[in-house]
């Protein structure tokens, strides 16, 4: 697929880097020439420079022959021109990153797709979809359901008191006689792996699951883990997305939102009629303990500055509160969350680079979810007749080293996932693959 990326900044790059991984021909424009080169370092890509409204910088990308056009700079106005322009001189698919959500409230009005942009995304928004994913439940690091929970993504910090810790994948095979659960990767200093039967646990490190019902309860009784239930939650920082977080969760949850700015206070609180506004400074640890924060179930921290997010979330969790979710710009914070104290920290330039991913993913795929702070990615395909995966049982089939099958569900029952399990048309396989291998993975299902 031939793709033209605007914009070399965190999202472009980001996207240009995970594409890049899938043999995409790949196209970045900016005006920069120096994030163009360290782009062209680093992956395998064409560069132009110049602006992306502008015809001739179009021509020279070849903008004819594209399949995709993404507009990601940090300008709304440049990326919905551009997208214009493109869409007319032959790009057949373009997505354009705003800022101003009301393209999204209005869409009935102004619908954008007649004049040249097939899809409109928001960092801000996706972030805050992304929140109400990870509150769904607490005492786990990231959770994400397939097919109504019969199969569900879990991941969990092995702790000292973690029957795990210090095991092999066989080692501690009899803990799961019913196969209920399949572990999926493991994050180490930074690093994800996929693990195989002789890899051990070690002392905090993430651990991810696949897991059946029975297995999710398995899993949080090897951690000596309670899942329980949020209610209240307290959000810091009346941004767009501390806005749109509270417009998403006070319909399932109290939510109590503290903002500094006394004007945009006022502002929110009449925008936000199920959300209670408090006027106060984020850092002032008094008056979050006169809010209550210990008495929060979650604790989101969504101001514009980073560092004050995550020891904003410390302070929340030596007070107690189960579950907390730090905004940071630096990506790299991101790979030391757990090990910090901060139960996960979100990016909303990384949230929205993985989402846009997703338009030239291949195949039969229905669902797909990245997993925060690895670089792998969880896909569930529906399995067509006559493909490579059907052919043989699963440990016959060669597959790729850095994926690893984690659950099928056949006719609405899930199947244990042996060496011995020959997939068939029609079944619904859930993956997890690192993204060097996500184009073999999507061969073994055409």
């Amino acid at each position: 697929m031939k793709i033209i990326i605007a914009g070399a900044g965190e999202v472009g790059f980001h996207l240009a880097k995970l594409l890049a991984y899938e043999k995409q021909d790949i196209i970045l424009i900016d005006v920069d020439q120096e994030k163009l080169d360290y782009a062209s370092s680093h992956f395998d890509c064409a560069i132009v420079k110049g602006s992306s409204t502008s015809y001739s910088v179009l021509e020279e990308a070849d903008i004819k022959d594209v399949d995709l056009f993404i507009a990601v700079t940090s300008y709304e106005e440049t990326n919905l021109t551009s997208s214009i322009i493109a869409k007319k001189l032959g790009a057949k698919t373009t997505i354009a990153r705003i800022s101003n959500l009301e393209f999204f409230l209005k869409t009935d009005v102004l619908d954008l797709k007649t004049i040249g942009v097939d899809e409109l995304i928001s960092p801000e928004s996706l972030a805050a979809r992304e929140i109400k994913r990870l509150l769904a439940k607490s005492m786990v690091t990231d959770t994400f359901e397939f097919d109504e929970g019969m199969l569900t993504l879990l991941g969990i910090t092995i702790d000292k008191n973690n029957e795990l810790k210090d095991h092999s994948l066989k080692e501690t095979a009899f803990l799961n006689p019913d196969h209920d659960f399949v572990t999926a990767a493991i994050l180490r200093n930074g690093k994800t792996l996929i693990p195989h039967g002789s890899s051990k646990f070690r002392e905090n490190d993430h651990a991810y699951f696949i897991a059946q019902p029975e297995g999710v309860k398995k899993i949080l009784d090897i951690g000596k883990s309670e899942l329980t239930t949020i209610k209240d939650v307290m959000i810091m920082g009346g941004s767009k997305i501390g806005y749109h977080a509270s417009r998403r969760l006070s319909k399932t949850y109290n939510i109590k939102l503290v903002e500094k700015n006394r004007e945009r206070s006022f502002q929110l609180a009449d925008e936000l009629p199920d959300t209670l506004v408090v006027n106060g400074d984020c850092s002032d640890v008094e008056l979050l303990k006169e809010e209550g924060i210990q008495d929060m179930d979650a604790f989101v921290a969504v101001t514009g500055n980073s560092e004050t997010n995550i020891i904003s979330c410390l302070l929340a969790k030596n007070l107690g509160v189960k579950k907390t979710i730090a905004l940071v710009e630096n990506m790299d914070y991101i790979h030391i969350s757990q090990n910090i104290g901060v139960d996960t920290m979100i990016n909303k330039k990384l949230i929205a680079a993985n989402f846009i991913s997703r338009y030239v993913r291949r195949g039969n795929i229905i669902s797909l979810t990245g997993i925060h702070g690895t670089e792998a990615e969880i896909m569930e395909f529906v399995v067509p007749e006559r493909s490579k995966i059907t052919k043989k049982e699963i440990k016959k089939l060669n597959f790729p080293k850095s994926a690893l099958i984690g659950g099928v569900i056949r006719e609405g029952e899930v199947q244990p996932v042996t060496g011995d399990l020959q997939i068939q048309a029609d079944d619904r396989v859930v993956v997890l693959c690192l993204p060097e291998c996500i184009h073999k993975v999507e061969e073994y299902f055409n």
